[in-house]
């Protein structure tokens, strides 16, 4: 399933966000800062890459359960196990 750029903003936009608390940890390192600065903007990195996949999946699966060509395959659900498992 093709991802749709419209349906993905909230996913692009916690991306972008996941991607300035990025900037902010290599600069606190950069810069000398105290550890505790780059764990919690690390943490929330985290985070926001873990949401980011799951909204990805959960519209993943939501389409194949809406699909008019049939019920899912074995395939299909094998496919969606391995990627919530990737995130795990």
């Amino acid at each position: 399933m093709q991802l749709d750029p419209v349906e993905m903003k909230p996913v692009l936009n916690r991306l972008k966000r996941a991607r300035g608390q990025l900037d902010a940890v290599i600069s606190s390192v950069e810069n000398g800062q105290e550890c505790k600065v780059a764990v919690q903007n690390l943490s929330a990195v985290s985070r926001a890459l873990d949401r980011a996949g799951f909204a990805i999946i959960s519209k993943t699966l939501q389409h194949r359960l809406q699909d008019t060509e049939g019920p899912a395959t074995e395939e299909d659900l094998k496919e969606i196990e391995k990627m919530l498992l990737s995130l795990a």
